[in-house]
């Protein structure tokens, strides 16, 4: 992973309740789309996913669908997508999205957000991957999982040497840099290591 050609955004099929959610992943999805960064999502018409994927293709960006044949309905697949995917199964579906991707974000959703978000954390905290998982915290709507995370460590359920490593934002305009500069941060080579003595015999 030397460059970020594609995100997976994680997000709602349902727009929310504050209108902030939409205009962010609008928001989200022209910066990508302008930016030549590829959006990777779970291929849904409606809600934040509908409004990210149609902003990036608005904005000239590609999109990758990735679906379920039991979902295509009740999310209603998003058909006028450049490529679309659809498994048998959530565990094939999660699988492409994490291979068909360079970064993850995380915008406000509901139970399968959280349950995706946790998952490339916990991916990354057994050493799987070292691809960037970034928390979108749009008015605080992350803030109870952040202390949630932060009560596990003081409570030594999350031990030193197994940090959960996340990047947290509250401004679209922070998404892509912070992705980059993260990227470029885990293909930094190792620091040398000077030989040890020979102790004599």
């Amino acid at each position: 992973m030397t460059q970020l050609s594609s995100i997976c955004v994680y997000c709602g099929s349902s727009a929310g309740d504050d209108p902030i959610y939409a205009e962010f992943a609008a928001r989200l999805g022209k910066i990508m789309g302008k930016a030549g960064v590829g959006l990777v999502y779970g291929g849904g018409a409606i809600g934040l996913m509908g409004i990210t994927a149609r902003s990036v293709m608005t904005a000239g960006g590609h999109v990758t669908g990735i679906i379920p044949q039991f979902l295509r309905e009740r999310e209603v697949m998003l058909e006028t997508a450049h490529e679309l995917v659809v498994t048998e199964d959530m565990h094939e579906r999660k699988r492409i999205m994490f291979e068909r991707s360079d970064a993850f974000v995380a915008l406000p959703g509901g139970i399968g957000t959280l349950e995706e978000l946790v998952e490339m954390m916990t991916w990354a905290q057994l050493g799987r991957h070292r691809k960037p998982v970034l928390i979108a915290n749009i008015n605080g709507f992350w803030d109870p999982l952040i202390a949630l995370l932060r009560h596990m460590a003081g409570a030594g359920f999350i031990r030193r040497g197994f940090e959960v490593n996340y990047i947290v934002v509250d401004s679209v305009d922070q998404v892509l840099p912070k992705l980059r500069e993260a990227i470029e941060r885990a293909i930094e080579p190792a620091p040398a290591v000077e030989p040890m003595p020979i102790a004599d015999l």
